[in-house]
C-alpha cells in the first residue's frame, strides 16, 4: 500500500484540521517506534495515519465502520485488525495483540494530551517539553479532559512500561516528527 492512497482515504473522510493533524502526528509517532524497534516504518506509519479514518464522519460507529472504508484501498487484514484494535474496550472488541497494536493503543490518547500541553507552552512545541510537564497535566483531570487517562495507563500496562517511560518515549517520537507534521499541514 502506498502512503498517497492512505492520505487520499484519510482526507476523503476527514476534513477538520484537528483530525488531520492528529492522524499525521500518530503516523509520525508510529514511524518513530517502528524505527526504534526495528520494524517496517511504512506499515506502522500507515496504521497510525488511518487509525481514526472513520471517526470524524462516523463517530458512533468508530472502529466498526473502519473495515468498510479501509476496503476502498484494499488494506490488508493485519492493518484492519491493528486499526480496529486501538479502540479496544471503548468502541471495539478487538484486543491489541502485537507490539505495534499495543503502542498505537497506548500512544493515541497520549498524543492528544501532549499536543494540548505543547500548545500552552511559549514555544507551542514538543521540542522543549519534558515528561514532568506531561505528568503534571496528566494528573489534572480537567486538562484535555477528552484524553482518557485510563486508556493511557492501560496501554502502558500492556507494554509493560511505567507511565513516565511512555510519556518520555512519546514526547521523543512527537518531537522527531513535529516538523514533518507542520510541513504537511501547510500543504
Amino acid at each position: 500500500m502506498k502512503r498517497e492512497e492512505a492520505i487520499s482515504l484519510l482526507k476523503k473522510y476527514n476534513k477538520e484540521e484537528f483530525h488531520i493533524r492528529h492522524a499525521l502526528t500518530v503516523e509520525q509517532v508510529m514511524r518513530y517506534f517502528a524505527k526504534e524497534k526495528g520494524y517496517e516504518e511504512e506499515f506502522w506509519g500507515i496504521v497510525g495515519l488511518l487509525h481514526d479514518v472513520d471517526y470524524e464522519q462516523y463517530p458512533e460507529e468508530h472502529c466498526k465502520k473502519a473495515p468498510e472504508l479501509l476496503s476502498e484501498i484494499n488494506a490488508p487484514e493485519d492493518m484492519v485488525h491493528a486499526i480496529c484494535s486501538h479502540g479496544y474496550g471503548i468502541c471495539s472488541e478487538i484486543a491489541p495483540e502485537h507490539e505495534m497494536e499495543k503502542i498505537l493503543f497506548a500512544t493515541d490518547e497520549l498524543t492528544g494530551l501532549i499536543w494540548a500541553a505543547a500548545k500552552m507552552r511559549p514555544s507551542k512545541s514538543t521540542k522543549d517539553m519534558e515528561a514532568s510537564s506531561v505528568k503534571k497535566k496528566f494528573k489534572d483531570k480537567k486538562f484535555a479532559a477528552g484524553c482518557s487517562r485510563e486508556i493511557i495507563e492501560k496501554g502502558a500496562g500492556m507494554l509493560g512500561w511505567e507511565l513516565n517511560e511512555l510519556f518520555e518515549k512519546t514526547i521523543l517520537a512527537m518531537r522527531e516528527g513535529e516538523d514533518k507534521v507542520e510541513e504537511e499541514m501547510k500543504m
